[in-house]
């Protein structure tokens, strides 16, 4: 962990950052600390009994995107996340469709991720992110592979594998994928890679893809700290003529339905 800021914001392991005081930073370790402890004596209710530690921001993040798989479920399409990290997001959208449209197979959801963290860091980006954050482990996309696989085997038609994690860079990647799914349209595009760059180039890229009612999601969509995204946004798009929306507990993140 390296010192508090003049914003107030603190940068964390693998370049994390949080504007948690301090205090609150010694709760959560404890937090941590307590549920490490008890997660042997769970056993078999390990997972339903984990809630007991779940946070007031996770929940409103779980809410959030709930909110938003709702709006897309009769609207045609493939869900792509541009910026996966450990994967928590795809692992509650493979969850969400288990629940609201379990026999849609066509419903495929794709993770566009490095796995090495931030890449090509442009000026655009602010001062604060630097090349390699939000790495993960080496070859950590096998084990979350395997996760995203357990997490589908829970909801029916296991047998057919309906997300993929698609490696490298966002900017190069999307060609690729573009050209091997000529049929995929985007019902839900979520935006969390933070730079300016990947974000300009695959939103220019998709939009072919697009349908009326697709939606848009920006995870950093005024954040000070990474200026980047938006950037890339008002260079894209006439925001002018676009009705942006946010979710009360969500601070930085806003989202658009595409032709309204």
């Amino acid at each position: 962990m390296i010192d508090e800021n003049s914003d107030g914001v603190t940068k964390v392991d693998r370049g994390e950052l949080t504007q948690a005081s301090l205090d609150e930073q010694k709760r959560n370790q404890r937090l941590f600390e307590l549920n490490q402890a008890l997660m042997p004596q769970f056993g078999y209710f390990w997972n339903p009994s984990n809630l007991l530690f779940l946070k007031r921001q996770t929940l409103s993040r779980f809410l959030y995107f709930n909110m938003l798989y709702e709006k897309i479920i009769d609207v045609p399409g493939v869900i792509c996340e541009f910026g996966v990290h450990w994967g928590a997001t795809l692992s509650q959208l493979i969850n969400l469709r288990g629940i609201y449209e379990p026999y849609n197979h066509s419903r495929k959801i794709y993770g566009f991720d490095t796995f090495t963290g931030f890449k090509e860091v442009n000026a655009k980006d602010g001062l604060l992110a630097c090349e390699g954050d939000f790495a993960v482990g080496e070859n950590y996309e096998m084990i979350l592979d395997e996760i995203l696989t357990l997490q589908e085997s829970f909801s029916p038609i296991p047998h057919m594998k309906k997300f993929a994690l698609v490696k490298g860079d966002a900017s190069e990647t999307i060609d690729v994928w573009l050209k091997d799914n000529p049929e995929a349209t985007i019902a839900l595009a979520i935006f969390d890679m933070d730079l300016y760059k990947p974000t300009k180039d695959v939103l220019l890229k998709i939009i072919p893809r697009l349908i009326k009612g697709s939606i848009l999601v920006f995870d950093e969509f005024s954040c000070h700290f990474f200026p980047g995204e938006l950037l890339a946004l008002r260079e894209v798009f006439d925001m002018n003529k676009m009705s942006f929306k946010r979710f009360p507990h969500q601070p930085y993140q806003a989202w658009c339905v595409w032709g309204e």
